[in-house]
This record gives structure tokens, sequence and C-alpha cells, in this order.
């Protein structure tokens, strides 16, 4: 059973919104409910939250946004190169972590598994 902070986001034509409950569990104990998991990424324009251990999503987060600066924000091609990294390295694709990206064209859900997930409706997406 994958247990971690739960993430959801929304979009719509012209706006979007990310949140998560912020808790953090050691085991079946819930240590804090109040934990950031959701930063602004390049320049604010993308959103991202996490679920997982706190530690791994900081360096997820890092390792993301070189990729969006390498790429110019161009979230799409972004991801696409990001997943395949995540899965490479031998470390990260062990982690029980996933990520919720957005911007203002698109929604994804990314795992160390290497998948890149845009929902149907590209209107919500929920982890953890």
């Amino acid at each position: 059973m994958f247990d971690a902070t739960t993430i959801l986001a929304y979009k719509t034509a012209n706006k979007a919104v990310i949140g998560g409950d912020g808790q953090v569990t050691f085991g079946s104990t819930i240590l804090k409910g109040n934990a950031t998991k959701i930063r602004t990424l390049y320049r604010g324009t993308i959103l991202a939250g996490f679920a997982g251990s706190t530690a791994d999503a900081f360096n997820l987060f890092d390792m993301f946004e070189q990729f969006l600066e390498e790429k110019k924000g161009d979230l799409l091609k972004s991801v696409v190169e990001f997943s395949k990294a995540w899965r490479k390295d031998r470390v990260l694709r062990r982690l029980e972590a996933m990520m919720i990206v957005l911007d203002a064209n698109h929604l994804f859900i990314l795992t160390g598994n290497g998948d890149v997930v845009e929902p149907e409706d590209g209107i919500i997406a929920a982890i953890g």
C-alpha cells in the first residue's frame, strides 16, 4: 500500500489550482499535518505537488526545475525528459513517489516508473 500526502489539482481554461493535505506520517502515526509539498516553479508559471517523503520531494523538485530551465518553461518537453531521467536513475526510480505538475495548458501525473499521464479530461488529477 502507498501512503503519502494527498495532492489534488484542478485546471480550467484560464485558472489552475493545486492543494495538498500536508500530512507527514511515520508508519501509521501522523507526525505533522501542515507540511508544504507544493511549489511554484519556472517564474511562477508552473505548479507542482508531490506525494512521498519530503527529502525526496526536494530532490525531485530541484531536478524537475533544471529541465524546465533547459526547456525554457515548456512543460510538455520538460515532463518527458524529466520522466526519462527519473526512470533511468537507479536510486530515484525506487522511490514510492508521484508528482502532479500543471500550467495554463497542461496537467500531468508523473511517477518513477516513467509514467507521464495527462488526464483524459485535462481538468483534474489526484495522487497520494
